[in-house]
């Protein structure tokens, strides 16, 4: 039973260290040096003009939201249309309630 959890415990560090690793490095070997031509505001390889912070339609946000539910629905439910003829009726149940929560999400 322990060398189970040996297997997990070895696990989990090397996912943190795998996760964490590229940080790391990237803090290590960044710039430090902050300069006024850092500082500036840049988009797109050209200076901003006007006001930087201009007003977002949540509208946007809202269709980013659905696009990413549906995207996922769609993924997910695909392998689950194409067993659909050997699931037991747990698979079923189980295939509603997570329309469900993506159904409670999208309307939340």
């Amino acid at each position: 039973m322990s060398e189970q959890y040996t297997f997990v415990a070895v696990f989990l560090l090397f996912v943190l260290l795998f996760a964490t690793a590229p940080v790391l490095i990237g803090w290590l070997f960044s710039p430090k040096k902050a300069s006024v031509r850092k500082q500036e505001h840049y988009e797109s390889g050209l200076q901003t003009y006007g006001k930087t912070w201009i007003e977002f339609k949540s509208q946007y946000y809202l269709f980013a939201l659905a696009y990413v539910v549906f995207a996922v629905e769609a993924a997910l439910l695909l392998p689950w249309a194409v067993a659909y003829h050997v699931l037991p009726l747990y698979g079923v149940i189980e295939a509603v309630v997570f329309l469900l929560i993506l159904g409670f999400g999208l309307i939340y």
